[in-house]
């Protein structure tokens, strides 16, 4: 501050009405920045397995930046679909790398923003009180008598399907539970079919298996090396209306924080992608 009262701001003096004035314009732009951010929204298109992830990454995302993240869950393959149709996302949370990669290729993703975010994990999964120990019995769990129907996602849409199928054509067992099998849309309604006693056992995504309600339940990771790894992308759509917020919600899923939260949630990060 100067002799006269003034203030002293790079060298130059300027009156306390200028100086208020000044800060009453970066307040209104601080402000009128903050609730334009919590007046966005994106939409995401994200696999069945993130469900229990992505409410925790998305509740992250909007208390850090004030963007509404609105999610939607289901089938990659089906996703695909709906993207390839005009289905109105900003961003596509795939189980399967090639649904985003293959969009690329069509000219509907922006190539600099897909990416690995994880790889999934399956497991065998059923209810405590089941006859079965699947920790103990492991792949001959589903040859117990006890058992009549054994959930699953359709391989035809769901990545982790097709992994089970893989995962049980190696253990040799496959045509031998095939008749057993009911398919699911979605991992999450394979997982349903168990929860309500319509399936006495599933292969199921671990990060399902491990979440709340789900957890008491009894599991056996099938070993990774029996089905081809479950690499899972995101890209960006070129349809999206907020394509900045898009961005931001994808590198917060990259960053140190996202994959703590993903890991939390059962699902390994890719070695290139390791702090």
């Amino acid at each position: 501050m100067s002799g006269d009262g003034q203030l002293v701001f790079g060298g130059k003096a300027i009156s306390h009405k200028c100086f208020n004035a000044f800060l009453l314009i970066i307040s209104i732009f601080l402000l009128r920045r903050d609730l334009e951010a919590q007046g966005q929204e994106i939409r995401v298109a994200a696999a069945a397995d993130l469900h229990f992830a992505m409410a925790d990454l998305s509740g992250q995302f909007e208390k850090q930046t004030g963007i509404k993240v609105n999610v939607t869950s289901g089938s990659s393959g089906n996703f695909f679909s709906q993207i390839q149709n005009g289905a109105p996302f900003d961003l596509f949370f795939s189980a399967d790398i090639e649904y985003p990669r293959k969009l690329v290729a069509a000219g509907l993703a922006e190539p600099e923003t897909l990416r690995e975010y994880a790889q999934g994990r399956i497991v065998i999964w059923a209810l405590t009180d089941a006859k079965i120990d699947v920790a103990k019995q492991g792949w001959r769990a589903l040859l117990d008598a006890s058992v009549q129907k054994i959930a699953m996602a359709n391989p035809e849409y769901a990545p982790y399907g097709r992994a089970a199928v893989s995962a049980m054509q190696k253990a040799g067992i496959y045509e031998r539970v095939k008749p057993k099998l009911v398919y699911g849309e979605n991992i999450s309604q394979a997982a349903q079919f168990v929860q309500s006693g319509n399936a006495q056992a599933g292969i199921i995504a671990l990060s399902l298996a491990i979440s709340p309600g789900m957890k008491e339940g009894k599991i056996w990771e099938i070993p990774a090396e029996t089905y081809p790894p479950l690499e899972q992308g995101a890209v960006v759509l070129k349809s999206a209306k907020n394509k900045n917020a898009a961005r931001a919600f994808l590198e917060f899923v990259g960053s140190a924080a996202g994959r703590k939260i993903l890991e939390k949630h059962g699902f390994a990060i890719p070695a290139a992608k390791q702090p």
